[in-house]
């Protein structure tokens, strides 16, 4: 008869469950806990709650208190990437965990896409007309997608002046199921709705102000606007538009969000704007990238979720929670951990391995 040492030879043992804690978690798709908690096994939240239900739920892992609040990743919309010049510090510093990168070749978007962050990189192509498309551009365009050596998602950002090519890229975009990113100016947002561009698959960037016609076209299509700049996010402060943050150049997009709020006029309540900007640059972020839903969610911190999130030294209680992040949040990020591993911390534990040893303050018993 086989023993039950032999019936276990090849299984797997389950990752353990590790509790973080902290004076207050914003999961953004729920409402803030006060003395919060999140249950993370592997690369997944399993839940969110009061710090003691969440204990108690879970009673053989010691618990990682950390101080301020844990909130989830932050993502960053519009990163136009060149590797010869690297955003300085590094994204994981601000809380990021996920961006969506413009590369304009395999090499360098297989560079950035082995550095921790999570998100979609855009492969960029700007062929000049329908005849060099023809000859080669799509064919070379397909080869750099399969040249791209990283673990992560791969997309198109179509800058093609000829309105031809834009339509088949839109095509190709459908049939290999890849994300499109668009800055907007190249072309007019309803020449981009004639061939097909726009869509729940595609996120544009503005980087100058939109009319009312267009924000209602990309409205109706469920195409969210990266905002990249003050001088691009008028008439998106509405809470019409589904917005996210990019910083183009590299940064901490909730300190651009915290510009946002303070220096562009909007008719809503300043608790109410405060809200938009921290879910835009959160779970606005994600539906840009298409990873708002699903087994892999990001941008929020519920059961299921992928376990990305960030802690940052700021008080606040329920009722001030997003305001606080918002105008105090930014330079002041603790750790950073991406898919429930440590991927940054203040004092310099970068990267070191997963949750379960050294990433928080040990609550004492």
């Amino acid at each position: 008869m086989p023993t039950r040492a032999a019936d276990a030879i090849g299984r797997r043992s389950r990752p353990m469950v590790v509790v973080h804690s902290a004076p207050l978690v914003l999961p953004v798709c729920g409402p803030p806990v006060e003395d919060g908690a999140l249950a993370v096994r592997g690369n997944r939240v399993l839940r969110v709650g009061p710090r003691r239900e969440i204990e108690a739920a879970y009673p053989e892992p010691v618990p990682l208190r950390w101080p301020g609040m844990i909130t989830p990743g932050l993502i960053d919309a519009h990163l136009r990437l060149d590797l010869t010049a690297p955003p300085s510090p590094p994204a994981h510093v601000h809380g990021v965990t996920a961006i969506a990168s413009v590369a304009g070749d395999p090499e360098t978007a297989s560079a950035f896409g082995r550095s921790g962050l999570g998100g979609v990189t855009y492969l960029e192509t700007r062929c000049r007309d329908e005849t060099r498309w023809e000859s080669g551009g799509r064919d070379a365009l397909i080869t750099a997608i399969r040249e791209v050596d990283h673990p992560g998602t791969v997309g198109i950002a179509p800058h093609s002046p000829d309105p031809l090519v834009m339509e088949d890229l839109a095509l190709l975009s459908r049939t290999f199921r890849l994300r499109l990113h668009i800055e907007l100016g190249r072309h007019p947002v309803t020449l981009l709705d004639e061939v097909g561009v726009l869509g729940p698959g595609c996120h544009v960037a503005a980087l100058g102000p939109l009319d009312e016609a267009d924000r209602k076209i990309l409205r109706d299509r469920g195409t969210t606007v990266a905002i990249s700049s003050p001088f691009g996010a008028e008439g998106l402060l509405e809470g019409e538009n589904p917005i996210a943050l990019g910083t183009r150049a590299g940064g901490d997009p909730l300190a651009a969000a915290r510009v946002l709020a303070r220096d562009l006029p909007h008719d809503l309540d300043p608790r109410d704007l405060d809200r938009l900007l921290v879910e835009a640059v959160t779970l606005g972020g994600a539906r840009a990238l298409g990873m708002a839903e699903g087994p892999h969610r990001l941008g929020c911190l519920g059961p299921g979720s992928r376990a990305d999130f960030a802690v940052f030294a700021v008080g606040a209680d329920a009722r001030t929670a997003y305001t606080a992040l918002l105008r105090e949040g930014p330079g002041h990020c603790v750790a950073t951990f991406s898919g429930g591993r440590l991927r940054w911390r203040l004092d310099g534990s970068q990267g070191r391995g997963n949750t379960t040893g050294d990433a928080g303050t040990r609550r004492p018993a």
